[in-house]
């Protein structure tokens, strides 16, 4: 349901990655857990019940390693799967809260200390299958393969704290220090890298041959840590997508979750079982949890029909446009009413419309003028495509940060560009654009304030190429009904509408991609700090719309060390408009109604899965 993201080159395929999981995350609704009081004790057996999820059509886990490329960060991979496995350091998400759970942590809270480069954090002693503590050692493995090759792992931020600022790592007993080059904003570090490392055992580190210690036993940067930990990543990586090997002792005896995996059909459906070595808190209420894998959107509803399902997902327009009742309260489909409740929760993200800067697209001169992007974003009526479009299920976005963002984290940013096609002509006309005949051209080029812009030449067309991806009804009818506005606005529009994975690529094309839509934005998750460093950096590797702005890169570097803001950021990439921002759907699934445990979300907003608190 949803994915990562990054760009170029090695990034390229790693932004690409990432974003077809921006295409699912606000399509496709599967689970998390706001919990009652009753769930959240502790429960020390595990009732005979089975629990019935519902997978995403085609997004079946397909990698059990949890130290994932590009090809396998996904929502399926990491939340819905691995992480019921394997625990990363720090926890975040539950129910409606995208926030640090510590109870559901290996660790307590990091120390921070010499002027916030050095960071100590305790672990809490749980165990692996296999009888190891999950101590310092075992995540600094994960960090030993980390630094041998950063592009192996998608979620690499070139420059940025770990592994490219970490300039030492101690491991001792349960202890780990990790010392960086330069001070650290505490909270990016916790929630978009220390959030991510998962503590590995031991047994692990070995190759085709045999064990292989000097990997996850070695010095942190020594060059043979590197060289040995390069080939055992490349072991674990390929044996942990061969499908057969998912159920057997290697990958079991590394869990340290709630959960065990049991079963893994060819279909793609997965079977997990409450872990009998558990020793973290709140031990699963079921004894079965059973991921059930579909081909399409349709099968899955017909069993949401015939109460098949626990927990499934369900497509905005099969549910009453919601502004139901004065309580807010919103009408379930009716078909479904009886057997299940509808829940559904805002992704920790911002959705948006690509826009392609690189210089192979001859259009580019046209989107690189602010007011061009100006003129497009007044042409997105979010109000109306939220009520007319998502049936009510979604909310605006207007810059790069999640909805309802904490103070602490960034002051809430006004909406810079509302919808007015008069203003977005005005424009133009101001610009030095003219109707001639039928098309709109440029009339006044050069580079002063009234005039077209820099290598925009006279009597050049308006023209835009729109790419969006195909297979959401939701996604045709919101683009058709931008088209319309930029087309009356004065743009000459043409339309490419392909599948997901060959949007990405349209998008890149100077013949066809100006501007790229694939469905449903950016999610923060597991970068649980809403920086921008992926999104619109140009520092180390383009971002995967070549967007290149000097003070964006100096805001986002700012908001990254100790004393950073996002508020001066979030306001600029407002203003700038890097993308053009579109209305961020809202997931929506449901949860039958004997289902104890849930109560107001099914996957949290940062996508974290806890099924360990349902019970039936």
């Amino acid at each position: 349901m949803n994915i990562l993201t990054q760009r170029d080159a090695p990034t390229s395929s790693r932004v690409a990655s990432r974003l077809v999981a921006r295409v699912l995350v606000g399509v496709i609704v599967l689970a998390g857990t706001a919990l009652s009081a009753q769930a959240s004790s502790r429960s020390d057996r595990a009732s005979s019940s089975v629990l019935q999820f519902a997978q995403a059509p085609g997004a079946s886990p397909t990698a059990i390693f949890p130290y994932d490329d590009c090809l396998h960060t996904s929502t399926n991979n990491i939340q819905l799967f691995q992480q019921l496995m394997y625990r990363p350091l720090y926890w975040f998400g539950k129910g409606s809260s995208a926030a640090l759970q510590p109870a559901l942590s290996l660790a307590l809270a990091p120390k921070v200390s010499r002027g916030d480069r050095v960071f100590t954090i305790s672990l809490k002693g749980w165990r692996f299958s296999n009888g190891q503590v999950v101590n310092a050692a075992s995540a600094r493995f994960y960090l030993n393969l980390y630094r041998a090759d950063p592009y192996s792992n998608c979620a690499y931020n070139p420059g940025f704290a770990i592994p490219d600022q970490l300039s030492a790592v101690r491991a001792a007993g349960t202890t780990l220090t990790l010392t960086f080059s330069s001070p650290q904003s505490p909270s990016a570090v916790l929630d978009n890298y220390l959030s991510q490392i998962t503590p590995l055992p031991l047994t692990w580190s070995r190759v085709a041959s045999g064990p292989a210690p000097a990997c996850a036993n070695g010095p942190y940067g020594a060059k043979s840590t590197d060289a040995a930990c390069l080939l055992v990543r490349s072991y674990l990586a390929t044996l942990g997508t061969q499908t057969s090997t998912f159920t057997g002792s290697f990958w079991q005896s590394g869990v340290d979750g709630p959960w065990t995996l049991t079963g893994f059909t060819s279909s793609g459906s997965a079977t997990f079982s409450a872990n009998p070595k558990y020793s973290g808190p709140d031990r699963p209420r079921v004894s079965t949890l059973r991921e059930v894998a579909y081909s399409s959107a349709a099968s899955e509803l017909t069993d949401l029909q015939h109460h098949v399902l626990s927990v499934g997902y369900v497509e905005p327009s099969l549910i009453p446009t919601h502004a139901s009742s004065a309580t807010g309260a919103r009408a379930n489909s009716p078909s479904l009413a009886t057997h299940y409740a509808l829940d559904s929760i805002t992704p920790w993200g911002f959705n948006d419309a690509i826009l392609n800067f690189s210089s192979a697209n001859p259009n580019a001169v046209l989107l690189k003028q602010l007011y061009i992007r100006q003129a497009l974003q007044k042409g997105i009526d979010q109000p109306t495509l939220i009520q007319g479009v998502f049936n009510g299920f979604a909310v605006p976005s207007t810059n790069p940060l999640p909805p309802s963002i904490p103070a602490s984290i960034a002051a809430s940013v006004a909406n810079p560009y509302p919808f007015n096609l008069n203003d977005a002509q005005a424009l133009l006309k101001a610009h030095g654009w003219a109707l001639n005949a039928t098309t709109w051209t440029c009339q006044r080029p050069g580079t002063s304030a009234n005039e077209c812009g820099l290598g925009i030449a006279a009597n050049r067309p308006l023209t835009l190429n729109v790419v969006w991806a195909s297979g959401s009804a939701t996604t045709d009818a919101m683009m058709r009904a931008e088209v319309a506005a930029w087309t009356q606005i004065g743009f000459q529009v043409t339309v490419t509408i392909d599948t997901p994975n060959n949007a990405m690529t349209d998008c890149h094309d100077a013949a066809t991609g100006d501007l790229c839509y694939l469905g449903g934005g950016w999610s923060y998750a597991p970068f649980n700090f809403p920086s921008g460093e992926q999104l619109f950096s140009s520092q180390g590797v383009a971002n995967f719309g070549s967007f290149s702005d000097p003070t964006m890169n100096t805001m986002i570097t700012q908001s990254l060390v100790a004393t950073g803001s996002l508020s001066a950021y979030a306001k600029y990439a407002a203003i700038e408009l890097p993308v053009l921002f579109e209305p961020n759907a809202t997931s929506l699934y449901e949860i039958a109604k004997n289902l104890r445990g849930v109560g107001g979300a099914v996957l949290s907003p940062v996508g974290t899965f806890t099924p360990e608190f349902w019970s039936n």
